[in-house]
């Protein structure tokens, strides 16, 4: 079974405003593109991902994640980020209802393929699941089963609420890439430590800081 993977990738100009103590204001946007670039890019190279759709209205991000080879859908509601999510969940299940989707975040530039792998693997097993951040406090990834809404929670104590709404927690050792997202100068030096793909490497050559 392959999945697809939603991906919510706010405006640039107003991606990763926690990153000013990393980044200045010009670079956080070129930040943002390069970790939704990463993402997608190790997001497409896992085997168990069929494709990605990447709910955007930033034109730059959809020519550059284009290229990659994602989908992009429109962010019709305009309305956050799980209105996003949904919307684009509900666009993919449209032509193909009985696909398998995953909400991914779109900042996790060390992701890994084989790890996303093992994760989406573990989710095969649940109707619906989650993984928590790095953090314990958020999520990365929330995957549903064929037929199943998505019902995405994400944002402040998103761990919490995705517990509470019925989602099982894969409780996984060793896929520090799929939960290691990025909104702060630390997390970006986690990241960094990590591996990151060669976009974000590109653009933090740029900054003042190290893993």
């Amino acid at each position: 079974m392959q999945w697809t993977l939603v991906v919510p990738l706010k405006p640039l100009a107003l991606a990763k405003s926690r990153l000013s103590d990393a980044a200045s204001d010009a670079l956080r946007p070129a930040l943002a593109l390069a970790f939704a670039e990463d993402t997608v890019a190790a997001a497409l190279a896992s085997a168990a991902v069929r494709d990605v759709a990447v709910v955007t209205d930033d034109a730059l991000a959809g020519r550059r994640l284009t290229a990659l080879g994602a989908r992009i859908v429109p962010d019709a509601p305009r309305a956050g980020l799980n209105p996003a999510l949904a919307h684009g969940a509900a666009t993919v299940r449209a032509s193909r209802p009985e696909t398998p989707v995953a909400a991914l975040n779109a900042d996790l530039p060390a992701l890994r393929p084989t790890e996303l792998t093992r994760v989406l693997e573990a989710a095969r097993e649940f109707p619906r699941a989650f993984l928590p951040d790095a953090a314990a406090i958020g999520t990365t990834l929330l995957a549903v089963a064929p037929g199943r809404e998505l019902l995405p929670a994400f944002g402040t104590d998103s761990r919490a609420r995705h517990r509470t709404s019925g989602a099982t927690e894969l409780r996984l050792d060793a896929v520090d890439s799929v939960r290691q997202d990025v909104d702060t100068g630390d997390d970006l030096r986690a990241a960094l430590a990590l591996g990151v793909g060669h976009h974000t490497a590109t653009v933090a050559a740029r900054l003042l800081i190290t893993p």
